[in-house]
């Protein structure tokens, strides 16, 4: 008797438990939901200034509507809408797109959005991304000023400034002439470049680009091979008033000042080199990634023996070879000339009636400097009135 109660309870106790396993099975499921919703409900609704997302519930012909469930539904109307036309005429329903909280509280209950805002906000978080991953883009050239170049880009323009181009692109304009180089600088309106972003200030709209920064380490590590003094092979590359650019390898190229071209008086670079010849030369200066060369350096120095030759007041013959703003310029031999002061005739134009381009005439050295390299001459002939 007592055995059959004990199985009796002990098989109610197994129901009993198996019962409150089916209830559990189906009310925890629901307590989940329950509380994933709640969740959900209670996190924050966006505030201004904030971008958000979410598909298109409907376009209408001076509104467009987003989901931002949980939160509700974003509407993009009145200047916000104008203002944005261009985009939304390629929005459709349901198209994700990315927007910016102007206003929560709307009259109508809708969170007030802008497209043309969040589109901003995007261009200038791909300008923060483009400068850390040091990005090369290709764009266009479309104004240039005396400072450098004016670049489109997202619809932004950007400034490229001179000293941000490659050597190839900068304006080789004798004394920095900023008229000359404006007009350098024009030829490139229009054509593409290839360039990286180094500053974006979105408070001012402000893109700073450089056609040169991806590689400055790269140059940097070329030049670190040369030093003053070093003798070495190059190709002319280009040939200018002021001098000739030559090639020394790739990614680095160096200047021959037309002062440095030779000991004599030299005019027009042009008369004495071509593109593509091969030069020896010597580097006379590394300063601030620029190289520049000599190939007079390479030759015999006039001046040394000339200083054993001549002293002040001695009496010479000279060839007159140039005028300049000063006077007359006479060779006394190759390498060596004099300055003729102008004040010795009162004016230039009584200069030039007593001195002839390639005339020889008699004068006395009143200045010379063997290690400044400068020589002043008088004239002694008979002067013109």
């Amino acid at each position: 008797m007592i055995k059959d109660i004990k199985d009796e309870v002990k098989e109610a106790g197994v129901a009993v438990v198996k019962k409150v396993k089916k209830i559990k099975a189906v009310v925890e499921p629901k307590l989940d939901t329950l509380m994933d919703r709640l969740l959900n409900e209670s996190a924050n609704p966006p505030l201004v200034g904030e971008l958000v997302e979410g598909p298109v519930l409907n376009v209408e012909k001076s509104a467009v509507y987003i989901d931002l469930a949980p939160f509700g539904t974003g509407i993009i109307f009145g200047r916000e809408y104008i203002t944005a036309r261009d985009i939304i005429k390629k929005i459709n329903i349901g198209d994700v797109v990315a927007a910016k909280v102007v206003d929560t509280n709307n009259k109508d209950g809708y969170i007030e959005l802008s497209l043309k805002e969040a589109r901003q906000a995007l261009i200038w978080s791909e300008a923060e991304a483009a400068i850390n991953n040091k990005s090369v883009l290709e764009l266009p050239i479309v104004e240039a000023n005396k400072g450098g170049l004016i670049i489109q880009w997202q619809g932004i323009s950007g400034f490229l400034p001179a000293s941000q181009l490659k050597t190839e692109h900068y304006p080789r304009v004798l004394d920095g002439d900023k008229d000359k180089i404006l007009e350098e600088l024009k030829k490139l309106i229009g054509t593409k470049i290839s360039v990286s972003i180094i500053s974006a200030i979105p408070k001012e709209g402000k893109l700073i680009f450089s056609e040169k920064s991806p590689e400055t380490k790269e140059k940097e590590k070329i030049i670190g091979k040369y030093k003053v003094d070093d003798v070495i092979s190059g190709t002319v590359t280009g040939i200018v008033d002021f001098g000739v650019f030559v090639k020394l390898e790739d990614g680095l190229e160096g200047l021959v000042h037309i002062s440095e071209i030779d000991w004599s008086l030299v005019e027009d670079p042009r008369a004495l080199f071509k593109v593509g010849q091969k030069l020896q030369v010597k580097v006379i200066e590394i300063k601030e990634g620029k190289i520049s060369l000599s190939l007079k350096a390479l030759k015999e120095n006039p001046w040394v023996e000339a200083s054993k030759k001549y002293k002040k007041d001695m009496a010479v013959q000279g060839v007159v070879i140039k005028f300049n703003k000063h006077g007359a310029l006479a060779s006394i031999e190759e390498g060596i000339a004099g300055l003729v002061h102008v004040s010795e005739f009162g004016s230039e134009e009584k200069l030039r009636k007593n001195l002839e381009l390639g005339k020889s005439y008699n004068f006395k050295i009143t200045l010379f400097d063997v290690k400044e390299q400068k020589m002043a001459l008088s004239f002694t002939g008979e002067k013109k009135p």
